[in-house]
C-alpha cells in the first residue's frame, strides 16, 4: 500500500478530507493517505512541500503561486475551494484601534513570511490606498495561538485570519473584528510535488476522484452544519452562513484566473516575475 502525505489547515474547509479518511476510501483503493495538520498555514506547507515532508497540500492560492515562482518543485493540480476566503481583520478586544484607518502603519501579526496572513496584508493595504513601503510592518507569530498572545500582550496590533475560524475568539472577547477583506480569487488549491506527479499519476487521480466526489455533494450531507459546528466549536448560525457563501471545485484553475492572481501579486511586488500558466499547473 502506497503511503501519501498530505497537509492542510485544521479548519472546516478540509472536513471533506477527514470524512473520506474516516470512511477508509483511500485504503479501499490501496492508498495509505496520511493527513497532517499545519497550524502555521501556507508558509509551513510550502516549506514541507519543498523538503518532501508532504507530497500534497491543500493550500492558499496566493501562497503556492508565489512559492512555485520562487522555486518550489510543485504544481497546482486543481482548485479546491472556488469562492474567495473572507479574511477577518482583528485587533485585541481592548485595543484602541477601531477602524482600518487606525491600523495604518501599525504592526501586522503574520504566521510567517509568504503565508496568507502576510500576503493578504498587502491586499488590504492596496484596497485602502496605503503606502506599501511605509504603512506595512510585520511581526511573525507562527500560528493562531501566537496571534492571541501577540495581540493581547501588545506584541502586534492587528491580525488577519479566516473570519469564521476566529469567530469564537471574537465571541469570547479575545479579539475584536474591525473589518473583512475577501481574497480577490478562488482561495484554496491542491498542490502536488512534481516528483509525486511523475511517479504516482494513478494514485493522484484516485485521490482527486475520491475527494471531488465528496466535495461535489458536501452541502447535501445530512446535518453537515451540525457536524461542522460540533467539530470546530462554532455556532450553528455561523456555520450555516459560511456554507451559504462557500463553493468547492473539482476543476483546474483556468488560465485567466491564474494570470489575474499573478498580475495582482506582481503589482504588489510580492512576486518578482510572472511565469507561464503551464509552469504553475498540471492537468490530470
Amino acid at each position: 500500500m502506497n503511503k501519501v502525505n498530505i497537509g492542510g489547515v485544521p479548519e472546516h474547509f478540509n472536513l471533506a478530507w477527514y470524512l473520506t479518511l474516516k470512511n477508509g476510501e483511500y485504503k479501499d483503493k490501496g492508498i495509505n493517505l496520511r493527513w497532517n495538520d499545519y497550524y502555521g498555514g501556507t508558509g509551513a506547507m510550502t516549506k514541507a512541500l519543498r523538503s518532501g515532508e508532504i507530497d500534497m497540500a491543500v493550500i492558499l492560492t496566493e501562497g503556492i503561486v508565489k512559492d512555485i515562482i520562487e522555486g518550489n518543485p510543485s504544481k497546482i493540480v486543481q482548485t479546491f475551494v472556488e469562492t474567495p476566503l473572507v479574511w477577518g481583520i482583528h485587533v485585541a478586544a481592548d485595543s484602541k484601534f477601531q477602524t482600518i484607518e487606525d491600523i495604518k502603519g501599525t504592526r501586522a501579526a503574520i504566521s510567517r513570511y509568504g503565508s496568507g496572513s502576510h500576503l493578504m496584508a498587502y491586499i488590504n493595504a492596496k484596497n485602502n490606498g496605503w503606502d506599501l513601503e511605509n504603512d506595512l510592518n510585520f511581526e511573525v507569530i507562527k500560528n493562531l495561538d501566537g496571534a492571541i498572545k501577540g495581540l493581547t500582550e501588545n506584541e502586534a496590533d492587528y491580525f488577519m485570519w479566516e473570519k469564521f475560524t476566529t469567530k469564537p475568539l471574537v465571541d469570547d472577547g479575545t479579539f475584536r473584528r474591525i473589518d473583512n477583506c475577501p481574497s480577490p480569487w478562488p482561495c484554496f488549491v491542491i498542490a502536488v510535488r512534481q516528483e509525486f506527479i511523475d511517479n504516482n499519476p494513478e494514485d493522484l487521480k484516485i485521490i482527486l476522484d475520491i475527494i471531488n466526489e465528496t466535495t461535489s455533494e458536501f452541502k447535501s450531507i445530512p446535518s453537515i452544519d451540525k457536524t461542522i459546528a460540533d467539530r470546530y466549536k462554532q455556532e450553528l448560525e455561523d456555520v450555516q452562513n459560511w456554507l451559504s457563501i462557500t463553493e468547492w471545485s473539482q476543476k483546474i484553475m483556468d488560465k485567466e484566473t491564474l494570470n489575474n492572481v499573478q498580475k495582482q501579486l506582481f503589482d504588489l511586488n510580492i512576486i518578482s516575475e510572472k511565469i507561464e500558466y503551464s509552469k504553475l499547473i498540471h492537468k490530470i
